[in-house]
């Protein structure tokens, strides 16, 4: 099909408007000579995470005593790679960000240096995730009658997908590593519908069913053996602000649950100063704004239903 002249010339012209607002709205693009992060291997990185929790689950099959050691390690060793690699950019890009420092200019960091040790130290927690995942699974089976095994759970349950990505992505978040965890937390979200922020605290068997619309947010504090179920959002009440009116970062916004709780469908928990004591259950639909005291039912007061014959 021949092409009409005219067209190539609008769509050149529409080329140079387009790339004229790179100049006018800097803020949304990143044309420096130094890489972000890229999503596509952070999220490589997050399948070869679950390939070493939950080893013959998923991509490798007829995995055993005599092979699983070096399968795993040679994952653990491209994990190494991975990891020094998209932190140090992460660490590079947060940098220059916050001193105005040019791309490309000499930096006065060995960011490399610094994402490798960042990348050991998060592996060297990986024996401690598995115990608490190994825990959550079994919450996941405990709490569950229609769960028919350990292996249904870790082959289907969107609440373990979503919070053996938030294990990983807090201990990313706790070394103070920028940008991964949060894209680690958010590529789960679109996968699960579960939106768990990588900054909350979460204890050992906790277990999320259905799970669908689930909210957790940044400080959000959960103690042990916690079970929510689909649409329960644990937020915010407020953003308290400083006297230029900014919203001030890093203040307890969200609410702490202690163990032992229940939280059923689409209740609502806001508020930083807001605790849940042990063993309370948090009925359906609640909203709630403050404190509830240890082994205290919350219950919403059903309308009455109505019925009549149909005309």
């Amino acid at each position: 099909m021949a092409t009409d002249p005219r067209r190539k010339e609008a769509l050149a012209e529409l080329t140079d408007r387009i790339i004229q607002t790179y100049y006018e709205i800097s803020s949304i693009n990143h044309l420096g000579h130094c890489p972000l992060p890229s999503n596509e291997v952070v999220f490589e990185i997050a399948n070869d995470l679950k390939e070493v929790i939950y080893p013959g689950y998923r991509r490798r099959q007829n995995l055993h005593v005599g092979n699983v050691a070096y399968y795993v390690g040679d994952l653990i060793d491209s994990l190494h790679d991975k990891l020094t690699q998209q932190i140090a950019r992460a660490l590079r890009h947060e940098h220059q960000k916050g001193h105005q420092i040019v791309c490309g200019s000499r930096p006065e960091i060995d960011f490399e240096a610094e994402g490798q040790k960042k990348a050991i130290l998060f592996l060297e927690t990986l024996p401690s995730i598995r115990e608490m995942l190994a825990h959550d699974v079994q919450a996941a089976f405990d709490g569950d009658p229609a769960a028919g095994s350990l292996d249904e759970i870790i082959f289907c349950y969107p609440g373990l997908e979503a919070i053996t990505i938030q294990r990983l992505a807090h201990e990313l978040y706790l070394l103070e590593i920028p940008y991964i965890p949060r894209m680690l937390s958010e590529w789960a979200h679109s996968r699960t519908g579960i939106d768990i922020h990588p900054g909350a605290r979460i204890g050992s068997s906790f277990f999320i069913d259905h799970g669908t619309g689930v909210v957790i947010g940044e400080t959000c504090e959960i103690h042990e053996h916690v079970k929510i179920y689909q649409g329960v959002t644990l937020g915010a009440l407020s953003f308290p602000k400083d006297e230029n009116g900014e919203i001030i970062r890093g203040a307890k916004r969200h609410p702490t649950i202690e163990a032992n709780v229940v939280i059923y469908a689409n209740a609502t928990i806001l508020g930083g100063d807001t605790v849940v004591g042990a063993g309370s259950v948090i009925g359906a639909s609640a909203s709630i704004t403050k404190s509830v005291p240890p082994n205290t039912q919350v219950t919403v007061e059903k309308p009455q239903l109505r019925f009549r014959e149909a005309s």
